[in-house]
């Protein structure tokens, strides 16, 4: 496939190149195939009844038929009711049976529609939790919602519906046909003359509107991602009055959206009215015909009747057929989305055959390391470091000098472009996943609470953790005293009213969270930068116990917190220029001194 459209590269165009559109056409095709593999007995089933069920249909004009040209005559000249009752027996027993397999084949067919829903919607949100966090710092939570919502809602529509209506057009146009030819094969052949411009006109509508649906996908996940990015970044946008500004770049999307619908609009305005006046033109045909072969006396009015409902319910369902097309379009659109997100794979893949860890003790290295963002900017250049086990490290820079990079490698959130960073002597890369986050947890300045209570909160690395492990977790961070103020205490469902905490409270629950985890490696991004004074106190004193005998790496702009490491490292531009205790650091000339001596004079 072309990387110009392997996995999510390209979603956002919709002027694909006949090979592009067929790459992901096999790409959706593949995808659907392993959703029906499972349900292919059910599959069966269904396709049985709804043949059933449509022949059973297929009968009603032929008895009609009959009834005009047999049993009515019957009645006329002998008053003979019988063949007329046995004409009508088997018209209600057709109708009778036909409703008892439509209503087994919707519950059939809903049935696997569901499973079907269930294994798709199960698929997008495991592989979205696998995939490195590369892919979901390029790719957008809004994409992500479109793909789980409006993308998979569309799905539905085509299955739910979707189905009985190209079952209703095309096997019962079919069945439909071979009745015709059975009953006049002259009308069978204006049915076949018709369908030239039939096809004609449905392969139009299906390139124009496969164009268009592609479109509406692509502009639906922006009015998505916008809607989203502006409700996740309310507090800016209320504190910088953006209000209209956003308002009008939504509106303008939503005008885009809307467009791209009334395209979609426009080509069905015309595809179903040429529909309607080739079936016309049919219908016209046959009555015309027929009625001159009838005044020859080659044709009965009966089979006229029969043949003129044949040649109406051909062309009716295709109706249902233009209405399919629709929904597979959209569906089509959509399920290109989703396949291109689950095509993609994880930039940190697992191991396939992982080396064991064991009971982690710390030690990690550095070893000629070289790493930039996507193969951009080189951020680290072959850089080398040794941490002991158990050392505490600071780490000190500007912004941009590498800090935060370094941090994302050891807790492989990515892998290096060359060298290799190990754990006890093993190369990350070769840890299983479990193992490598029981021994490394990273802390970051974004404390994130998920829904539940805030003892759900902190048990989050370690679920099977007692309350009193997690009360202990807690006090040792200082986070005890606040909880105990919440209406529920630890029971506190974090959501509701009364429930709500600081952003300094969210970072002491965090704190309790990675310290229950217990790890070999923890690493401290910027954790205490929304803390107050206080707190950030009541932290430093739980720091210099709760780090003893593990591997530390913090990250702070905050000299205070940088303090109670063994040593410092002052990087910039990606390589370390100062690398000693914070006393002779500070006792120096160098960098980090100069850094030491202004925050002190920030104090005074």
């Amino acid at each position: 496939m072309s990387q110009t459209v392997h996995g999510v590269a390209g979603e956002d165009r919709s002027d694909y190149t006949a090979d592009e559109s067929r790459a992901i056409r096999r790409r959706s095709l593949r995808l659907l195939l392993s959703l029906l593999k499972p349900l292919k007995w059910q599959v069966v089933l269904v396709a049985i009844v709804v043949v059933a069920q449509t022949g059973i249909r297929v009968l009603g004009p032929a008895l009609l038929g009959i009834g005009l040209n047999t049993a009515l005559p019957a009645v006329i000249d002998g008053a003979d009711w019988g063949p007329t009752w046995l004409v009508v027996s088997a018209y209600a027993a057709t109708a009778i049976l036909g409703a008892v397999l439509l209503a087994w084949y919707d519950m059939l067919a809903a049935r696997v529609t569901q499973n079907v829903l269930l294994d798709l919607r199960t698929r997008v949100f495991r592989h979205t939790q696998i995939l490195s966090l590369e892919f979901h710092e390029t790719y957008t939570s809004g994409r992500i919602i479109s793909r789980q919502t409006s993308d998979l809602e569309t799905i539905r529509e085509l299955l739910n519906g979707g189905l009985t209506q190209l079952v209703n057009g095309v096997l019962y146009g079919v069945f439909t046909f071979v009745a015709l030819m059975i009953v006049d094969w002259h009308s069978g052949l204006v049915v076949v003359v018709g369908c030239i411009p039939l096809a004609l006109l449905m392969r139009w509508f299906y390139r124009r509107s496969q164009l268009a649906y592609r479109a509406t996908r692509v502009i639906s996940a922006q009015v998505i991602v916008k809607f989203v990015e502006t409700m996740t970044g309310i507090r800016a946008g209320k504190a910088f009055r953006t209000e209209k500004r956003n308002e009008k770049e939504f509106g303008g999307l939503a005008a885009d959206y809307r467009e791209a619908n009334m395209r979609v609009i426009r080509l069905f305005g015309t595809f179903e009215p040429g529909l309607m006046a080739i079936s016309a033109f049919a219908i016209g045909v046959v009555v015309l015909w027929g009625g001159v072969r009838i005044t020859w006396g080659e044709f009965t009015v009966g089979a006229l009747l029969a043949a003129v409902l044949y040649v109406r319910n051909f062309f009716t369902p295709l109706q249902e057929v233009a209405m399919f097309i629709n929904s597979f379009q959209a569906a089509s659109a959509a399920l290109e989305k989703v396949s291109g997100v689950l095509e993609e794979q994880p930039s940190v893949p697992e191991p396939v055959d992982p080396e064991p860890l064991g009971e982690a003790q710390g030690h990690l290295v550095f070893d000629d390391v070289t790493f930039g963002y996507g193969g951009g900017r080189t951020i680290l250049p072959e850089f080398a470091l040794d941490i002991p086990a158990g050392q505490t490290v600071a780490l000190v820079g500007t912004t941009g000098a590498g800090k935060s990079t370094l941090a994302k490698l050891v807790s492989r959130f990515y892998d290096p472009t060359e060298g290799r960073v190990t754990l006890d002597d093993v190369d990350l890369r070769h840890l299983a996943g479990e193992d490598l986050r029981r021994a490394i947890v990273m802390v970051t300045q974004e404390a994130y609470l998920f829904s539940g209570t805030v003892a759900d909160n902190i048990a989050l690395g370690r679920p099977d953790a007692s309350l009193d492990e997690i009360v202990a977790a807690a006090k040792a961070v200082g986070a005890h005293a606040f909880i105990e103020q919440l209406p529920d205490g630890y029971e506190t469902d974090v959501n509701k009213r009364g429930g709500r905490v600081s952003a300094g409270q969210r970072q002491l629950v965090s704190f309790a969270r990675a310290f229950l985890a217990d790890p070999a490696v923890l690493i401290l991004d910027e954790a205490t930068a929304s803390l107050d004074i206080p707190s950030e106190k009541m932290i430093q004193e739980a720091l210099q116990t709760l780090l003893a005998d593990r591997t530390a790496i913090i990250i702070a702009h905050r000299l205070s917190t940088v303090e109670i490491a063994d040593r410092v490292l002052v990087m910039e531009h990606g390589r370390v220029i100062e690398d000693d205790s914070p006393a002779a650091l500070i006792a120096g000339t160098g960098k980090f001194a100069q850094l030491h001596a202004a925050w002190r004079e920030s104090l005074v």
